[in-house]
């Protein structure tokens, strides 16, 4: 056995300790941030060849760990921008060089203009909203990525284009019977304008249709024919569906053609009555706030109670979160051992919800880092004694020769 070798070993049992303590300095300092993943220190021994009644001693060497993958407790705040996600995945964020990360550090606050960054001053990302379908998103890659960008959302007003209108009318009344209703439109100042509809039978199982409103021209729909079946139900076949109200003027705005939706509209043995009367578009408002729900959808909330969706957050996620590369800042990027980044949004397949007005604790054990503390510096000490006892031996050797 070389009592260089002894020494040696004590050296390496005691940077082996030091890196273990870093590691808890590091996790009981960050207890407390946001989204934070502990990092730990796994051993494994360094073995030496060995000869016949000769023990070369060896060494430990030590692995860094980060628990990426274990999920922390939530804190709930008052602030719908502050965001956790509940189960797997990541928040992409963008860096002042244009460079994407992920995170789980989801402490978003509005910005002057109009986007969304956390403490550490990156940007969150994300797609524009489309009411007809999911954004379509590069699966393996953070292109078409772009700014959720709030700003612009001051007053908002929005003129009608579509809507439903379906009543019932009834079979019992004479040739010649007239009944009218009417509905509220917006026109592209915000204002309410109200669109009068003139039913009036002319035959059995035949009415006519007519809208008229305030502005210029005055006829929005021409007298319409709609018919119905022998059950009394409208006869899409003859009957034209969706109803198309023309473009008119007034006070200097406009309402634009409205494509007016009628498939459900009856002539029983009833009352005239209005089943579902509504259209799109809202009155001139002011901002309230902003909703985020679970599938990651950013909405902005009107004072009128309207909700307009902006942006959809994208989430990203790897095979092996645990083997991320962690990054200044609570940020992790892709590894030889992560596998590839896989994009998609809350709520889909492989990635959790989000919760809007909460946030992600670090999943640091206080007590099991002062225990981790307690053991590390006993070893360390220990292993200076593996030292100090070579290091006296090699004396003993060296006032030999004296």
């Amino acid at each position: 056995m070389s009592l260089y070798g002894t020494m040696r070993t004590g050296v390496s049992g005691m940077n082996a300790q030091s890196n273990r303590l870093s590691t808890v300095a590091d996790n009981i300092a960050n207890s407390t941030t946001v989204g934070y993943k502990k990092a730990s220190v796994q051993f494994s021994s360094m073995i030496l060849p060995t000869t016949n009644g000769a023990y070369n001693s060896g060494g430990v060497e030590t692995d860094v760990r980060y628990s990426i993958s274990s999920q922390g407790t939530f804190s709930y705040t008052t602030s719908e921008t502050d965001l956790a996600i509940n189960g797997d995945g990541f928040f992409i964020v963008k860096g002042t060089d244009g460079t994407p990360y992920m995170t789980r550090a989801g402490s978003f606050v509005l910005q002057e203009d109009g986007t969304l960054k956390n403490t550490a001053g990156y940007t969150l990302q994300g797609y524009e909203y489309d009411s007809t379908a999911d954004p379509t998103i590069v699966v393996n890659g953070f292109d078409g990525l772009e700014d959720v960008d709030l700003s612009g959302s001051g007053i908002s007003a929005v003129a009608s284009t579509t809507g439903t209108l379906n009543v019932n009318l009834p079979n019992g009344e004479a040739n010649g019977f007239v009944q009218t209703t009417s509905l509220k439109v917006f026109d592209s100042q915000g204002s309410s304008r109200l669109i009068e509809f003139t039913y009036t039978k002319v035959a059995d199982n035949e009415w006519t249709v007519e809208a008229t409103g305030p502005g210029t021209p005055a006829t929005v729909l021409a007298p319409t024919t709609l018919f119905f079946d022998t059950d009394g139900q409208l006869d899409t076949a003859l009957s034209p569906t969706p109803l198309a109200l023309a473009t008119f003027t007034i006070d200097g705005a406009e309402v634009p053609a409205i494509s007016l939706e009628i498939g459900d509209t009856t002539q029983l043995a009833s009352p005239f009555s209005v089943e579902e009367g509504k259209v799109d578009g809202n009155a001139a408002s002011k901002v309230k706030g902003y909703e985020i729900d679970e599938k990651g959808i950013v909405s902005i909330a009107y004072e009128n109670g309207d909700l307009v969706p902006k942006f959809r957050v994208a989430l990203a996620s790897v095979q092996s979160p645990d083997n991320l590369n962690p990054v200044a800042g609570n940020l992790y990027t892709q590894s030889n051992d992560s596998g590839v980044v896989i994009l998609g949004y809350a709520g889909s397949s492989g990635f959790g919800s989000i919760i809007s007005g909460a946030l992600e604790d670090s999943n640091v054990d206080i007590a099991e880092e002062l225990t981790a503390m307690i053991e590390s510096q006993r070893n360390y000490t220990a292993n200076s004694k593996v030292f100090q006892t070579g290091s006296e031996l090699m004396e003993v050797l060296v006032n030999l020769k004296r």
